[in-house]
């Protein structure tokens, strides 16, 4: 019975985070959660057999899932930042320039 509202649970939250309009890291971070979460509440259940183990399971993986999908989403052309220094020798962050991107820095 407990498996049925925890399955019922993950479904609702997928179709639930589908509806809303998210940035590309926004939605591999509620992937990676929504993965993570499931992977670890079958490991908590087949390591320690009782809900509270499927319960840290489910609740670590969906952490770590969340965590690794938000820092594998990959960087678009201008979101990059480069460090500058200007003549005086201040140090400056700006978007990188065309140089960084064709290897020319």
């Amino acid at each position: 019975m407990i498996i049925r509202q925890a399955i019922a649970a993950v479904l609702m939250t997928a179709a639930l985070a589908g509806c809303a309009t998210q940035t590309e890291q926004q939605q591999r971070a509620t992937t990676g959660a929504l993965i993570g979460g499931g992977v670890g509440a079958l490991a908590g259940q087949a390591l320690g057999g009782n809900t509270e183990s499927t319960v840290v399971g489910a609740a670590g993986g969906a952490l770590l899932g969340a965590v690794i999908g938000q820092s594998t989403t990959p960087q678009r052309r201008g979101e990059q930042l480069c460090r500058y220094q200007d003549r005086r020798g201040r140090i400056y962050t700006a978007p990188c320039d065309d140089r960084y991107y064709n290897g020319d820095y």
